[in-house]
């Protein structure tokens, strides 16, 4: 597998839809920089929350998964309560190649606060908004800001195409549009 480089990735977004919208260089000025990189693209968290809250005395269950386990928030920012979670999802959607694996790593600034996002890759041929998983393990409340970075995806590019894709297998996450709670496929 090879690192893609900020050329590869700007042609296989501007040609080839791979990032829609897709940000030409770093936006910085006073915002959590986001956009393309050396290596990378710096992806952004969109308008829309859930985090988790104990009101219904609810549990977590990937089998089960039940809405009264969240919240619903929309706005430009978003606060995480002390050593709790949220779900959001990304401005960007992608489109990923046959031959691409991507991995997606929390922005070094959340990072220092104490704010890990965990995403799984995007696996070849998978497509759609990102479902960004957000912990806050501080012992106060984090601000997250709408419509600017939270991580950054890495493009890594196979010698062969693989054998079978996430759009062959007909993987439960493809096209998704919206933030996606975890499901259980029978």
């Amino acid at each position: 597998m090879t690192l893609c480089s900020d050329k590869w990735i700007r042609k296989m977004a501007l040609e080839r839809g791979m990032i829609e919208p897709f940000v030409d260089g770093q936006i910085k000025g006073g915002k959590v920089s986001y956009g393309l990189s050396s290596y990378g693209y710096d992806l952004r968290v969109a308008r829309e929350f859930k985090v988790f809250t104990n009101v219904y005395n609810s549990i977590v269950d990937p089998k089960d998964f039940r809405s009264d386990a969240f919240v619903d928030i929309e706005g430009d920012y978003c606060m995480i309560p002390a050593n709790s979670f949220a779900l959001a999802r990304s401005v960007e959607y992608f489109r990923i190649p046959r031959d691409v694996l991507t991995l997606c790593i929390g922005k070094s600034t959340y990072a220092r606060c104490g704010i890990i996002v965990n995403v799984t890759p995007f696996e070849p041929e998978w497509e759609g908004y990102v479902t960004l998983e957000i912990s806050n393990t501080t012992p106060l409340s984090a601000k997250i800001y709408a419509g600017e970075g939270l991580a950054q995806v890495l493009f890594l590019q196979a010698d062969e195409v693989c054998d079978v894709s996430y759009a062959d297998r007909k993987g439960q996450y493809m096209k998704q549009i919206g933030i996606t709670c975890p499901k259980v496929s029978v």
